[in-house]
């Protein structure tokens, strides 16, 4: 039986939305104003996304010489 999920992935799914929600708690307990929080939210989802990035093509290296 094939269904939706079958081709259900965490990394495509739902890792995304967990950068976009830690990313918006974060800047919104360092400001006030909806402006500087949507400013650093993207600022901050974008140094999180590069840090994930870094440890999987570390990893994925890795992987590869072993």
């Amino acid at each position: 039986m094939h269904t939706l999920l079958s081709g259900y992935n965490i990394y495509f799914v739902e890792l995304p939305l967990l950068i976009v929600l830690i990313s918006l708690v974060y800047s919104a307990t360092r400001f006030d104003e909806w402006g500087h929080i949507l400013r650093e939210a993207v600022r901050w989802g974008l140094r999180l996304f590069a840090f994930l990035v870094a440890i999987g093509f570390t990893l994925y290296v890795l992987d590869r010489i072993t």
